[in-house]
């Protein structure tokens, strides 16, 4: 249907279900109906991608559901289930007018126009491929369960990460089961740093959509990419196939983690050699064909993305007749645990050659700054690496708490990326692991201090009263490279950091294994 509006040109058309649109010359998008969208999904993704399109899109209903009670009854309460900057004021400022959270899963997902799927993808940990591939179990149920509530078309969104090839895994079950309803599955992966979680949704690099080469799968394509239309320039909402978005999303964590492997394979040989990592991760990204960013040398990436990812593509590559580029890729991997063991042998071979019975302040143990995530977090190998010689550990983190720390030193790997109900139950103590809620008390009387978050606050503290409370000689071990290893050294502390010049005590110890 034609007409005109303001004098220009406009045209009408049906996207998704029964919601109209009229779109103007200027490429403005006016709903002539209240768009619904669903998130299966409260989560580190869920919850803040919602939060910011429901700030932008004050037009649209969006509702983020879970079938966690308690995780709901958080999101709906003062004290947020993560910690993100900025997050709180997004949430509060639409929960209760276009924002809500809700259990009633079915309900909203029967009434929305666009579902978002966001929903665990772990790695598996038994059957065919256990230890790379993905399970998409929960992807599966999530499906099935779309298609039993359905009543009117929808889009259906892949915001979670997941192997190539899903979206057709997806379309098969929600076909075979549609009862006459038309499904449009879309790949729109997430590009989110934690720590910068509501800036990069506020401005991001590029939105991707990927969908089929269809008339429908275009209609589809164009749906989404208006809702983020609304703050995002069109030129950085890039539209793909299928198969591209969701390589895409894999593509980009494995390279970005093969920067990190890269300067952190560099760092052992500058110690070796008398080189000083930041120097030459200056000099490199300095290249305009290289950059600077990634190029930090620290203990080992963690998260809840890169590792997983990069194992859910060698899987991908083995099954795809590929060796050669899945060995190349698992040669990340093995970087990142070599520096993790080899942080802790340091730690060990510094202290002439045990901590058993040594007190060992561990300070931070998020996976970064400015985020309480402890997914893959590097402070897990290292803590349990200075447990198996009988360390005594005292762990300070601003913003993980006590049973969670418990919970990752003591969980088999992968767990971690299952939902709660269904992870072991809390455990009793770690033995020789205290949690404490502050720098100075970790360090009172310890023999060595290891830095494993780049928290700011670590770069502030009166390392002389520290250094006055504890054992002597005192050690510090900074990997993160966040103090000023100088001024550590004239206050009496010997200091390892990561890729830089060692100690002269550190030159007369030991070698490294």
């Amino acid at each position: 249907m034609q007409n005109h509006l303001n004098d220009e040109f406009v045209f009408r058309y049906k996207l998704v279900g029964s919601v109209e649109y009229i779109k103007s010359g200027k490429d403005q998008l006016i709903l002539s109906k209240m768009v619904k969208i669903c998130c299966i999904g409260a989560g580190y993704v869920g919850g803040p991608t919602m939060a910011v399109i429901a700030l932008k899109c004050p037009n649209i209903q969006v509702a983020v559901v879970d079938i966690s009670t308690a995780r709901i009854n958080a999101w709906n309460s003062d004290t947020l289930p993560i910690y993100e900057p900025g997050l709180d004021e997004v949430v509060k400022k639409c929960r209760g007018k276009n924002l809500s959270f809700s259990t009633d899963v079915e309900k909203h997902v029967a009434e929305s126009d666009i579902v978002f799927v966001s929903v665990n993808t772990p790695t598996k940990t038994q059957g065919l491929g256990a230890g790379k591939a993905a399970d998409l179990t929960y992807w599966e149920s999530a499906a099935r369960m779309i298609a039993d509530v359905a009543k009117s078309n929808k889009i259906v969104v892949e915001k979670s990460t997941v192997p190539v090839k899903t979206a057709e895994a997806i379309e098969k079950i929600l076909t075979h089961n549609s009862k006459g309803i038309n499904f449009s599955i879309l790949s729109n992966p997430e590009f989110l740093a934690e720590g910068t979680a509501i800036s990069d949704l506020l401005n991001p690099d590029r939105v991707l959509i990927g969908g089929r080469e269809t008339p429908e799968g275009k209609k589809a394509i164009e749906a989404l990419r208006d809702v983020y239309a609304h703050w995002v320039p069109v030129d950085r909402i890039l539209c793909t196939n299928l198969w591209s978005a969701e390589l895409s999303k894999l593509a980009a964590n494995a390279f970005l983690a093969q920067r990190i492997s890269s300067v952190n394979a560099m760092s052992a040989l500058c110690e070796a050699t008398g080189a000083d990592v930041s120097q030459v991760a200056h000099a490199v990204g300095k290249d305009t064909r290289i950059g600077p960013k990634f190029l930090n040398a620290s203990v080992g990436f963690g998260g809840s993305c890169f590792q997983k990812d990069i194992l859910n593509l060698v899987y991908i590559c083995e099954c795809n007749g590929l060796p050669e580029v899945a060995t190349y890729w698992k040669q990340v991997i093995k970087v990142n645990d070599y520096q993790k063991t080899r942080f802790v042998n340091q730690i060990v071979s510094s202290m002439f050659n045990t901590v058993s019975g040594k007190k060992i302040a561990v300070l931070g143990f998020a996976f970064k700054k400015d985020t309480g995530d402890t997914r893959e977090t590097p402070a897990i190998d290292v803590c349990k690496g200075l447990i198996g010689d009988k360390a005594k550990l005292s762990i300070y983190d601003p913003q993980v708490n006590q049973d969670q720390i418990q919970r990752d030193l003591s969980m088999k790997k992968f767990d971690w990326d299952h939902p709660v109900h269904l992870q072991p139950m809390s455990p009793t103590s770690v033995k020789d692991v205290s949690v404490v809620w502050d720098a100075y008390t970790a360090t009172k009387d310890a023999h060595g201090i290891c830095i494993l978050t780049e928290w700011d606050e670590f770069k502030n503290l009166d390392y002389q009263k520290i250094f006055n409370d504890m054992q002597k000689p005192a050690f510090v071990f900074d990997g993160r490279n966040v103090v000023d290893a100088e001024k550590l050294r004239k206050i009496g502390f010997i200091v390892y950091s990561i890729g830089k010049p060692l100690d002269d005590w550190l030159k007369d110890m030991p070698a490294v294994a």
